[in-house]
């Protein structure tokens, strides 16, 4: 049996729930990352109908010690559309309470995050702190966008950092105004270099990078993901394209190269109506073990399991992708 089907039928059921830790090693953390999150236009005629999109899934997020997404628009009432946008979100506060509980924390580094112009964006801050959400790739100056989201737990110290390079340019946070963090490579870099010093046991960033519709990163996304593994990244994760992009595993380490969509509508090609959840267990040593969950969107934007499907997956050495169906 070829490595791209050994775990077909020995890991079924356990995609989800995990692989058994062994007696003489500590529990890994669970982390889920999720890819965009929209909670306009569908997604937020939903829940303001009493609908919830995330309630499919909600056992799975319930099963993680931590989950992430990018929240793909800001949350407010004010700001004004900005100009020279195609597609501009703005979510409604209390859609929040689908995520509260659901999600620990967001990332903001995506190009939708100044749809409303930084009065809408700073009130996102506030919406978020007061639902107990965290955020990261964006704040209220260079120095707060470019911070990392902290995670301490089971006795590991992980940096999540945040980075958008797909423009507008203009939604990025200067010295002393608010927006989000832009992906210059030395800056990322130098980024990674200072969450290590801090005493981080793992940098994972997550990008939003990559051409919309592309079911395959390109030599930029590549060159990068390798390089910020080579200067200390434990492993990357990636969203923006609106599909799934595949991933690799580079010096035993693994590249998610696009989640693709989680909760979003509003999309007349089947790709971007199909997204992962990447489910990864992580201990001292790096990522022990990890699989992408599928997940088929309907027209309103909701999200379903996709039990049976086959998606990438990989264990700790691992030097090949494997494949896992989804439970």
């Amino acid at each position: 049996m070829n490595a791209g089907c050994r775990y077909l039928t020995a890991l079924p059921a356990l995609a989800l729930f995990g692989w058994l830790a062994g007696a003489a090693h500590a529990e890994p953390l669970t982390i889920i990352f999720a890819g965009d999150i929209m909670l306009d236009d569908g997604p937020g005629r939903t829940i303001a109908a009493g609908g919830d999109p995330l309630a499919p899934f909600a056992a799975i997020l319930a099963a993680a010690d931590y989950r992430i997404g990018n929240l793909e628009c800001p949350i407010a009432t004010g700001g004004s559309a900005q100009p020279s946008k195609l597609w501009s979100f703005r979510a409604r506060p209390d859609t929040l309470k689908i995520l509260r509980g659901r999600f620990d924390a967001v990332s903001l580094a995506n190009n939708h995050s100044g749809d409303y112009g930084p009065v809408a964006f700073m009130e996102t801050l506030d919406y978020l702190a007061a639902a107990g959400i965290g955020h990261f790739g964006g704040g209220r100056n260079l120095a707060e966008a470019h911070r990392p989201l902290w995670i301490e737990k089971k006795g590991l110290k992980i940096a999540v950092l945040g980075y958008n390079e797909y423009k507008p340019r203009r939604f990025e946070a200067g010295p002393h105004t608010p927006g989000i963090a832009w992906s210059e490579d030395e800056q990322v870099i130098a980024d990674i270099r200072t969450a290590r010093a801090a005493g981080a046991d793992h940098v994972i960033p997550f990008m939003h990078w990559g051409w919309e519709k592309s079911t395959q990163p390109d030599n930029r996304q590549r060159s990068l993901a390798r390089r910020l593994i080579d200067e200390g990244a434990s492993l990357v994760v990636g969203s923006h394209p609106h599909v799934t992009q595949g991933a690799e595993i580079y010096r035993g380490k693994p590249i998610v190269y696009s989640l693709g969509n989680f909760v979003f509508d509003g999309f007349d090609y089947e790709n971007a109506r199909r997204g992962w959840l990447l489910r990864l267990e992580i201990d001292r040593d790096g990522v022990r073990h990890w699989t992408t969950l599928a997940a088929d969107i309907d027209r309103a934007g909701t999200p379903h399991p996709v039990p049976g499907l086959a998606t990438p997956c990989g264990s700790r050495g691992d030097w090949e992708i494997a494949q896992c169906l989804n439970p």
